[in-house]
């Protein structure tokens, strides 16, 4: 009889065990798109604003340094093919995605060969498999960090950063050979 009241008591107890964690500031998202034969997935964690200033020598995002677009662990982008990123080949693969931020002129969006990894620190040049210069765009406040795909078409797409009144466009080539 105690062993069953104990395990009422138990399992009673199991929710406000779990609340007591806490829900992350930073909710999990992911996106995907098919274009033509190539899947492409990303995998971030979403930072909300909450009122703080997000970019600049102030605010959350600093500028001139490297960031990951996300929060926790980096941003993991996964192509099942070879594409054209920004107009550069970059082969199928995971990989995490960094920033340097800018505050006026281009922004330039690094692609790492280490796909899972924590937010800091970067893990270095050495690994990166390549780097592009992206003109950033201005759009309606977002509060919480979003990636997505805009505009598909049948062998190109657009990937959006948005946060804040940021918007990074990145542009996706792919094959429509099978």
């Amino acid at each position: 009889m105690r062993f069953s009241a104990f395990f009422v008591a138990a399992i009673a107890a199991a929710p406000s065990a779990l609340s007591a964690q806490g829900i992350p500031f930073s909710q999990h998202g992911e996106v995907s798109q098919r274009v033509a034969f190539t899947d492409i997935s990303l995998s971030y964690n979403r930072p909300t604003a909450r009122g703080r200033v997000i970019y600049g020598d102030s605010g959350i995002v600093k500028w001139n340094g490297i960031w990951h677009p996300g929060a926790d662990s980096a941003s993991r982008i996964t192509f099942s093919r070879p594409v054209t990123f920004e107009g550069k080949a970059l082969p199928a693969g995971t990989y995490s995605l960094w920033t340097i931020p800018r505050s006026s002129g281009t922004w330039t969006v690094i692609v790492n060969s280490k796909g899972h990894v924590f937010h800091t620190p970067y893990p270095g040049a050495s690994s990166d498999v390549l780097r592009v210069e992206v003109q950033p765009e201005r759009g309606p406040h977002m509060e919480s960090l979003a990636w997505y795909f805009p505009a598909v078409a049948r062998d190109s797409t657009v990937l959006r950063f948005h946060w804040g009144e940021t918007i990074v466009p990145l542009r996706i080539r792919v094959s429509t050979e099978p």
